[in-house]
């Protein structure tokens, strides 16, 4: 098969199957020869800030030598970005590779009455097999909805778990409570593996410790008393995070969203942790996070011009005070958002900011929204916006109307970026 004709067969997979329990995932990986158990793994999951984090413990165990693999979704522009190794993508014949193995195990488990794999249970396959037969030390799994029944969860003994901030979102799969939610996401706590999470929320918090004591998993919360910020720019954000023991680390991150410094107070926790394992030392921890890059995440991609994935309420507020702290005066928007999320909250927050102007487009998807639909939302919170439906002649359109020295943000999906890292993001396909 070819790299176009292995896409489309992926691509087609949610029209003939639907998502299944951890075990058909565990015995489509006994059949291909348990690949999972070949190296160290780092398994996170969380509502926002997950993949953030998977790509700085990543970067730092790159930069430090360590082979590492990581597993991501969604993808931005192509589907090579979900499995890559020491931050670089698989290659297109890696990837048909990896894909035909699978396939022929998946033939072996039909035959035997066993169903097909789902869209991502495929892809995690696909990156257990590439992961193993590329040799890596260490992979870090980033999980795809939730963690309980998530199919990354049939990882048997990581080496450490990280859990992030945690709000609502899919409701309709996960609960409709913090707590239900964090029940989730705790799912991925094993058996005296040591767990890292964002202690923000003391509803999600003693959740997550009350799943840890049952596994008799040692627990390392993060809470935002332990960090200050000491300085922003429109370049990089520098504060200090209070250690368990006293210590006080002075940290520099190359990001401008207040967000990123819990997490990569999260990942710098991690590596601590790691640092044994992986003959990490603080100094070249420290060093290797000042230089960690995310796609689409508070992403500057020009001058003030920045790419932001935040998909629900949580990442919109947090959106919002990063356009207060660099926005400047009456910034512009160009937003669209996918079916399924809160669209009408998301719009609802978005309208309380004095914008230069909004403009609305549709992501080119059958989950995106409709130009008319966002426009109507906005109508009703007393906001004109400027409706395009193809997304780059929306960008093309908002960046015609941005004045000198006025910034520009695009945000509402991971969805909407993807479609803009094609456009101007300088991410190929």
């Amino acid at each position: 098969m070819t790299y176009e004709e292995v896409c489309n067969y992926i691509e087609e997979i949610p029209k003939f199957t639907v998502k299944h329990s951890p075990e058909h995932t565990k015995r489509l990986l006994a059949c291909l020869g348990h690949p999972e158990r070949d190296f160290a793994v780092i398994h996170v999951a969380g509502s926002n800030g997950k993949g953030s984090v998977c790509r700085a413990v990543s970067h730092v165990l790159t930069e430090n030598g360590t082979r590492t693999g990581l597993f991501i979704s969604p993808h931005l522009v192509c589907m090579e970005e979900r499995l890559q190794i020491n931050e670089q993508n698989s290659t297109k014949e890696q990837f048909v590779e990896s894909f035909l193995t699978v396939k022929k195990a998946v033939e072996r488990l039909q035959k035997a009455g066993g169903e097909h794999p789902s869209f991502f249970e495929y892809l995690f396959a696909m990156a257990m097999v590439f992961f193993a037969k590329e040799k890596v030390e260490a992979a870090v799994l980033e999980t795809g909805l939730g963690g309980r029944l998530d199919a990354t969860n049939v990882i048997e003994s990581p080496v450490l778990t990280v859990i992030t901030s945690i709000s609502l979102e899919h409701t309709e799969y996960l609960g409709n409570t913090i707590a239900a939610i964090a029940g989730e996401k705790a799912g991925i706590i094993k058996q005296g593996v040591p767990v890292v999470f964002d202690a923000g929320n003391d509803e999600a918090s003693a959740v997550i410790r009350k799943r840890a004591e049952e596994k008799q998993a040692p627990c390392y919360p993060v809470r935002p008393q332990q960090l200050k910020i000491k300085k922003i720019t429109r370049k990089n954000i520098d504060f200090s995070f209070a250690s368990r023991y006293d210590d006080v680390i002075p940290i520099e991150i190359p990001f401008v969203a207040e967000y990123q410094v819990m997490n990569m107070a999260l990942a710098y926790q991690a590596l601590m942790l790691l640092a044994p394992r992986f003959s990490l030392a603080r100094e070249k921890i420290l060093l290797a996070l000042r230089t960690v890059r995310w796609a689409g995440r508070m992403q500057q991609v020009c001058p003030e011009v920045y790419f932001d994935g935040a998909h629900n309420t949580a990442g919109i507020e947090e959106f919002l005070k990063t356009v207060r702290q660099i926005g400047g005066k009456k910034p512009l928007l160009l937003f669209s958002m996918v079916k399924e999320k809160d669209y009408a909250a998301v719009v609802r927050m978005l309208s309380r900011t004095d914008w230069g102007g909004i403009v609305v487009t549709h992501i080119p998807d059958a989950r995106g929204l409709s130009v008319a639909a966002l426009q109507e939302e906005f109508e009703k919170n007393g906001k004109e916006t400027v409706g395009i439906n193809d997304c780059r002649a929306a960008y093309d359109g908002v960046m015609q109307k941005k004045e000198p020295g006025q910034t520009v943000f695009c945000t509402g999906s991971l969805y909407l970026i993807g479609e803009l890292e094609k456009i101007a993001g300088g991410l190929k396909k």
